[in-house]
């Protein structure tokens, strides 16, 4: 387990391969999102791309989406980064940040995930991804306050990351 104690802590890599420093983000609300090109889960892009506008129309400077790849789940993210950065822009005209490709599970798993998943386990308490397009709400306060399945719509998710904006201004 990494030793970092808050979302602020990590610096996971962008596309580039260079640091992000998530204190860059101290203040914001952060939507983190596995993401794979080769899903039935991926038309989500686009539900998460319409979210990603709407809601920063209203609050330009305090909400991101950070999609982390991940081949994890039926090797359906096999591209490279380059590849996986073209797919996302050509098809769902993604302007959210999409980062290095990632693992979400087990010994290799990025300690960003190690983190979302001890701050907020799945059901029955369990300690893993199940899916492609899981989803994590980090409030401005470095908090994990939502996790949602693979299932859940980003549209659906309009009203908590509102609510969580405004909640803690």
């Amino acid at each position: 387990m990494s030793s970092a104690t808050s979302f602020y802590d990590f610096k996971p890599l962008d596309k580039r391969g260079q640091e992000v420093p998530l204190a860059d983000y101290k203040g914001k609300v952060v939507l983190i999102v596995n993401t794979a090109s080769k899903c039935g889960f991926t038309p989500q892009y686009a539900g998460l791309e319409t979210l990603y506008k709407s809601i920063k129309e209203k609050h330009p400077d305090d909400f991101v989406i950070l999609g982390f790849p991940c081949n994890q789940f039926g090797s359906q993210e096999p591209g490279s980064d380059d590849e996986i950065q073209n797919f996302c822009q050509v098809n769902y005209g993604v302007s959210f940040p999409i980062m290095q490709k990632v693992e979400v599970n087990g010994d290799a798993a990025s300690p960003l995930y190690q983190w979302l998943k001890e701050e907020k386990p799945g059901l029955m308490g369990l300690k893993r991804v199940k899916w492609n397009f899981e989803k994590f709400l980090v409030g401005r306060d470095g908090k994990v306050k939502g996790r949602w399945a693979s299932t859940t719509k980003p549209e659906t998710l309009e009203q908590p990351i509102l609510a969580e904006l405004d909640d803690s201004k």
